[in-house]
C-alpha cells in the first residue's frame, strides 16, 4: 500500500454518536418550521457521499420574518437600554454552553464538513469559544472621542463636541462552508457585543452546527429576535437578505464572485458591507530560510483542511538556490499524506466539501497539465467513497496559466522558481487578490522590507495561517473590503455619531 492510499474506515462502534439538530429555524426567540416545510436540502457526508439528514430550504418570506424579528428587537426599549456588560454576559453564557457541548459540536462539524475531528475539536471549537469570550469583553469598551472645535465665526460662545459609536442595526451574517461554526461566531459575537441584532444564513453545504447553535442561543436566554437563523440557497435566501430594506449591514465570507454580486446589490441601498473573499496567497521561501521549518510550513500552508482555506499558500515562490530541495521536500510530504474520513485517527487529509468542488479542482489541474504544467505529486482524485483529491504539487508553470492565477480552493500548490531576487515582489503581487502571504527567511531585515511591499492584508514571517481574534483580518483587491477581529470590529459593526454643543460663557455667571 502506498502512503497516499486511503486510511481504513473505523468501525461503526468507534464513531462518535452525533446529535443532529432538530432542523428548525431560530426566529423571534423560538424554534419554528419554515413556511414551506416540504422544501428541503439534502445534507451529505463529504467522506462518504451519503445523505445524513435534510435542512429547510427557506424562502424570501422566511427571510422577511427573520429580519422583521431582528428589527423589532433592535428598536425595542429593552434592547436599546440593555447594559453593554449584560450583552457581554449573553455571549459568555453562550460560550459556557458551547464549551459544555464542544465534543458534540466538533463531531457534528466533522460529519457535515468532512474536516478532521481532531481539527474541529482543537481549532474550530476553541476559536468559537474564544471568539464569544473575546467579544464579550469588547461589549463595554466601545470608544468615543472628545473633539476640540475651531469655529469659523468668532462669537461669544464656546463649543464642545464628541463622538460616540452607534450600532449599525440589523446585520445579515452570511457564512461559508469551510469554517461553519467559527464563521457564525465571527459575525454574531461582535454584532451582539456592539448592540446590533443578527440574522445568520449559513452555507447550504454546512448548516448543521449553526442550527444546533440556535438551540444553544435559546438556552442561553438571548432576547427574542436578537439572533435569528435561516437556511437555504444563496440565490434566494442570501439574495433576499442582501436586498431587504431593514438589513443595514452585510457581513459576508465566501467567494469573490458572490462578494461582487453583493457589493453591486448593496449599492442601491447603501448598506454597509464587510466582504472577506478569496485569495491566491504566496508562500515565499528565500535561499537563507531554515528549510527544516520552511518545507513542512509550506506544505501545511496549502494542504491543511484539504486546501479549503481562503489564505491557503497556493503559490509557492522559491529562490533558485533552494528550489529543487524545497520542491521535492513539499512533494514528498504531499505523497506521504493519508486521505480518509473525518473520524479516522490515521487520516491526514480529508475530503473536499462536494463532488462539484472536487470536479472543479480536478478540472483546473487537468487544464494546467494539458497546457504544460507538470504534476510533481498528486494530480488525481482519490479512490474510494467520498469527494477526495490527492495533495498536488505543480511545477513548470507560465504566469498566464489559469491554475496559477485562479483560486483553486483545494490541496493544490503551484511552485515557481525565482532566479532574480528583484522579481520576488512583482511575482508575489502579480494577482488581483491580496489576502495573505508568508515569508520564510533568517534575515529579519529582508523579511520586514519585503513584507512592507507585499499587497496582502496579513503577512506572516516564518509561519503561515496564524489567526488571532486580536489581530485584524481581511484583504485587498478581489480579496474583499473591510476588516474583522480586533479593534477593527468596532468600525465594522458601528458607525460614529458626532454631537456638537454650543455653550454660553455667561451662563456660568448667572
Amino acid at each position: 500500500m502506498t502512503t497516499t492510499d486511503f486510511a481504513p474506515l473505523p468501525d461503526a462502534a468507534a464513531l462518535p454518536k452525533v446529535r443532529l439538530p432538530q432542523g428548525l429555524l431560530l426566529l423571534d426567540g423560538a424554534l419554528v418550521e419554515p413556511l414551506d416545510p416540504a422544501r428541503r436540502i439534502a445534507v451529505r457526508d463529504p467522506s462518504t457521499g451519503q445523505t445524513i439528514t435534510t435542512i429547510p430550504a427557506c424562502t424570501p418570506a422566511d427571510v422577511d420574518r427573520a429580519v422583521a424579528a431582528a428589527h423589532r428587537c433592535f428598536e425595542s426599549d429593552a434592547w436599546r437600554s440593555m447594559r453593554p456588560l449584560d450583552r457581554g454576559r449573553l455571549l459568555e453564557r453562550l460560550a459556557l454552553l458551547v464549551e459544555d457541548h464542544a465534543d458534540e459540536l466538533a463531531a457534528l462539524e466533522s460529519l457535515d464538513s468532512g474536516k478532521l475531528i481532531g481539527v474541529t475539536r482543537a481549532i474550530d471549537l476553541q476559536f468559537t469559544i474564544d471568539g464569544l469570550r473575546y467579544f464579550a469583553g469588547w461589549s463595554s469598551k466601545t470608544p468615543g472621542e472628545y473633539i476640540t472645535l475651531s469655529p469659523l465665526v468668532e462669537e461669544p460662545a464656546l463649543y464642545r463636541a464628541y463622538t460616540e459609536r452607534r450600532p449599525v442595526g440589523v446585520v445579515a451574517g452570511i457564512t461559508p462552508w469551510n469554517f461553519p461554526i467559527g464563521q457564525a461566531i465571527q459575525k454574531l459575537a461582535p454584532a451582539i457585543a456592539f448592540g446590533c441584532t443578527v440574522v445568520l444564513k449559513p452555507s447550504e453545504e454546512t448548516s448543521l452546527t449553526t442550527l444546533r447553535l440556535g438551540e444553544l442561543i435559546l438556552e442561553a436566554g438571548f432576547p427574542a429576535g436578537a439572533v435569528n437563523i435561516v437556511t437555504g440557497y444563496g440565490n434566494d435566501v442570501g439574495a433576499a437578505l442582501v436586498e431587504h430594506p431593514l438589513v443595514r449591514k452585510i457581513a459576508f465570507t465566501g467567494s469573490t464572485a458572490t462578494g461582487q454580486r453583493i457589493l453591486a446589490a448593496t449599492a442601491r441601498t447603501m448598506k454597509r458591507v464587510t466582504l472577506e473573499l478569496g485569495g491566491k496567497s504566496p508562500t515565499i521561501v528565500l535561499a537563507d530560510a531554515d528549510l527544516e521549518r520552511a518545507i513542512p510550513g509550506a506544505a501545511a500552508a496549502i494542504f491543511s483542511n484539504a486546501g479549503q482555506i481562503c489564505t491557503a499558500g497556493s503559490r509557492l515562490l522559491i529562490e533558485a538556490p533552494v528550489y529543487d530541495r524545497v520542491l521535492e521536500g513539499v512533494a514528498d510530504i504531499a505523497r506521504s499524506l493519508r486521505l480518509g474520513g473525518a473520524f479516522d485517527p490515521a487520516t491526514q487529509v480529508g475530503p473536499l466539501i462536494s463532488a462539484g468542488q472536487r470536479d472543479r479542482v480536478a478540472g483546473l489541474v487537468e487544464t494546467g497539465v494539458a497546457d504544460g504544467a507538470v504534476a510533481v505529486a498528486g494530480g488525481a482524485t482519490g479512490a474510494g467513497e467520498g469527494w477526495f483529491y490527492r495533495p498536488t504539487v505543480l511545477a513548470g508553470l507560465r504566469p498566464d496559466m489559469a491554475v496559477l492565477r485562479e483560486e483553486i480552493f483545494g490541496p493544490v500548490v503551484c511552485a515557481v522558481q525565482v532566479a532574480d531576487p528583484a522579481a520576488l515582489i512583482p511575482i508575489a503581487n502579480d494577482t488581483p487578490f491580496g489576502l495573505g502571504a508568508s515569508i520564510w527567511t533568517r534575515n529579519l531585515d529582508r523579511a520586514h522590507l519585503l513584507a512592507d511591499r507585499i499587497n496582502a492584508g496579513t503577512v506572516w514571517l516564518n509561519t503561515h495561517n496564524v489567526l488571532d481574534l486580536a489581530m485584524p483580518f481581511g484583504g485587498n483587491g478581489l480579496s474583499g473590503i473591510g476588516r474583522e477581529f480586533g479593534s477593527a470590529a468596532v468600525h465594522a459593526f458601528t458607525e460614529p455619531r458626532a454631537v456638537c454643543m454650543r455653550l454660553d460663557p455667561q451662563a456660568a455667571l448667572r
